[in-house]
């Protein structure tokens, strides 16, 4: 609706607005000059207890907005600041109701190593990468969103700007600046069709409840994004936060491979990552990730280890370590690739990658997804988008359909022996995972606590056997001799009914 105020500018915004999502003010002013650095605008808005200051942005042809994630249900009230007269001084207020079915707000660190919705809801990260896929063609862009509604994934790591790299080598449609290469980038303005288009994507991920982590600079560049200068890195930093920071499924990654961003230091991402805080009210996840050298996860900004594979074989085997090291959520976000290009990190069989997802896991940590499998129009999944051609993501899918039917619906790590990690919920329900081993049987201790049902689970084949129940303190289990097993041990209620004899199946010995 149009909201009419007394002053020289136009001011529209609706009454009304769900819980955690977009609530836009739109003004009309000037459009002289260079309204994206010769103009400052920005609201503050109050629930009657608190104040928060939100900045705005110019998005072309005479028009400004300001966008808010309202996190409390109730009446708020507004009032806008800026450096040109005709935007400075307008108020308003408007209603918010209770969030949209299936918006649960955004994600948050819980339990110090694992992630719940701000409503309370558990998050899991099952994540993917798609790096460049919202600077594809629509054809791309379409085919990416079907292959995502139909996965299972619940977060997406996706470049703000474009990226130059083998397998992608296409040249976008439309650039953060106006200008060219050759004819130099004004990196003063912004082209507001561009960010329309990125934030567009992250809304339609929003609706298929997936998390947007928006990588913001990176350095595989041939248009020189990745040298601005301090002062262009500053001001993109902040339009493309104060555009975006609205939407509740935005995490935010200071960089991809930060180490190669060779022309920005740690003085730097700390400038940068104050920008992001300053201009994110209600505080979106932050991270930033490695090629080699981790950053020092121990900074307050950051709220969770983004962290790329260390080694050519073990990585998610660190996981636990990790855990202790930091004290926060470990998302290995690059731990290789299912696929055949020539690169190491990039040719893993399905097998290999999701085991690294169960070794992470049984750890307590949360290894994501990818896919490089080549075809005849380079449209690897890693870097456009498009379809996926793997074997992995349904099998993921089933280790956190494992991890979901645990009492917390995640798992930490326990005491293990030396050979298989045991990880989920102490004395409830507790999970041993074999990896490429493929032991005939094996001899395990039970709580002391109860009764255990114990499942045999075939993390390859997606099956789950129940083998027996138990309250001996230690049983056999046989097992079928080959890889990616697991043996799971539920308690059972004092007053389960399971149906058994009292005595043991014939695959406990």
């Amino acid at each position: 609706m149009d909201h009419h105020v007394e002053t020289t500018a136009r001011i529209r915004h609706d009454e009304h607005c769900a819980r955690w999502d977009v609530f836009e003010i739109e003004l009309d002013g000037p459009s002289d000059g260079n309204p994206f650095i010769d103009v400052e605008l920005g609201a503050t808005f109050s629930d009657g207890q608190r104040e928060l200051r939100v900045g705005g942005f110019y998005d072309g042809d005479g028009t400004y907005r300001i966008r808010f994630m309202p996190d409390i249900e109730g009446s708020w009230t507004f009032v806008t600041w800026s450096t040109a007269r005709s935007l400075d001084g307008l108020s308003g207020d408007f209603l918010t109701g209770p969030a949209a079915p299936g918006l649960h707000g955004p994600v948050r660190v819980a339990e110090r190593h694992h992630f719940a919705y701000a409503d309370g809801t558990r998050y899991l990260p099952i994540g993917t990468t798609a790096y460049a896929w919202t600077h594809q063609v629509e054809r791309l862009r379409a085919a990416t969103r079907r292959t995502l509604a139909a996965s299972g994934f619940t977060k997406v790591r996706m470049c703000l700007l474009p990226k130059a790299y083998t397998y992608n080598t296409d040249e976008p449609e439309l650039y953060p600046f106006p200008g060219s290469v050759a004819a130099g980038w004004d990196t003063t303005r912004f082209d507001p069709r561009f960010f329309r288009r990125f934030e567009e994507e992250v809304r339609a991920l929003r609706e298929l409840g997936i998390e947007a982590d928006v990588i913001l600079f990176h350095p595989y560049d041939r248009w020189g994004f990745a040298q601005l200068g301090r002062d262009a890195d500053d001001r993109l930093t902040r339009y493309a936060v104060r555009r975006l920071s609205a939407l509740s499924n935005v995490w935010w990654s200071m960089a991809n491979e930060y180490d190669l961003v060779e022309a920005k230091s740690e003085a730097d991402w700390e400038r940068l990552a104050g920008i992001v805080a300053e201009e994110d009210p209600l505080g979106h996840l932050t991270s930033i990730h490695n090629c080699g050298p981790f950053y020092d996860y121990a900074k307050p900004w950051i709220t969770h280890c983004s962290i790329q594979r260390v080694d050519v074989y073990r990585t998610a085997e660190n996981t636990d370590t990790w855990r202790e090291q930091w004290g926060k959520p470990i998302v290995i976000d690059e731990c290789g690739y299912e696929g055949d290009i020539d690169q190491g990190w990039g040719n893993l069989t399905g097998e290999e990658l999701v085991r690294r997802c169960w070794e992470g896991a049984v750890r307590g940590g949360y290894v994501q997804h990818g896919e490089t499998y080549l075809n005849d129009a380079e449209e690897l999944w890693w870097s456009k988008g498009g379809e996926l051609a793997g074997t992995s993501p349904e099998r993921i899918a089933f280790l956190h359909r494992v991890i979901r039917e645990s009492p917390t619906s995640v798992f930490d790590p326990l005491p293990s022996d030396w050979d298989a990690p045991r990880g989920g919920v102490q004395d409830a329900c507790e999970l041993i995972y074999f990896g490429f081993n493929r032991p005939r049987f094996r001899d395990i201790s039970v709580p002391a606590n109860g009764r255990y049902a114990i499942d045999v689970i075939d993390t390859w084949a997606m099956t789950i056997d129940r083998v027996g129940v138990t309250a001996d303190s230690r049983v056999r289990v046989e097992l079928p001799g080959h890889p990616y097993m697991a043996v799971r041990l539920t308690r059972l209620p004092d007053d389960a009914d399971t149906g058994e004899s009292g005595e043991a199946p014939s695959v406990l010995t």
